[in-house]
């Protein structure tokens, strides 16, 4: 990896849904905790896509009504066609096997429309891998919860407010999955299979 080579981590947090309370939640007082009315509306659903830049710390999100390969591309996009990532060596995207993004149709979809664009998927039912789940989680606990909102555009602002405030002092996280424990995890995986085949043969 060279000076002008990035790391994107990009995934979708979907059916972020609007719950509008029908009665005012109760703040929270000495010795009583934060109650939230259980009774709501539905206000309708967002699904907030993100790129999180491993090395930088710094994250780009959009809402969109719908996943997909076009609302994914309009995040690509959005990336792509601002600095440092327009002029950079090589993008790596790094995704998982969602249906926005899999398999090489993706990967040729991407190359074509930013050849310095590499996108690599992380092996299947290993997205945890993804380090933007750590920021999904972050906004599900410091954004989303409770979902006490008075309707879809205020989740929204909500999720643009907390990225302009992450981004203010990007800082990245302290990854220590390496390049070791990823061979002995696709080890692990590995044997796995060929046991299940094993198994799925002699039964």
């Amino acid at each position: 990896m060279g000076p002008k080579d990035h790391i994107v981590s990009a995934d979708e947090k979907t059916s972020i849904q609007a719950r509008i309370r029908c009665h005012p939640s109760l703040e929270p007082a000495p010795k009583r905790p934060l109650r939230v009315e259980p009774e709501y509306e539905r206000g309708g659903a967002l699904q907030y896509l993100a790129a999180w830049d491993v090395r930088r710390g710094y994250v780009m999100g959009r809402c969109e009504f719908h996943t997909g390969i076009d609302p994914f591309g309009r995040l690509v996009r959005q990336v792509m066609e601002q600095e440092p990532y327009c002029s950079a060596e090589r993008v790596f995207w790094i995704v998982d096997n969602g249906s926005s993004h899999r398999g090489q149709a993706s990967v040729r979809r991407l190359a074509e429309a930013y050849p310095r664009a590499i996108l690599v998927h992380t092996p299947i039912h290993a997205s945890w891998l993804n380090q933007v789940e750590i920021y999904f989680s972050i906004i599900q606990r410091k954004v989303l919860t409770p979902n006490d909102v008075a309707s879809l555009a205020e989740v929204e602002e909500r999720l643009r407010l907390y990225e302009a405030l992450s981004n203010r002092q990007p800082r990245p996280f302290d990854w220590k999955f390496d390049r070791q424990k990823l061979t002995e995890f696709l080890q692990r995986l590995e044997t796995k299979r060929v046991a299940q085949l094993q198994q799925a043969r002699a039964g």
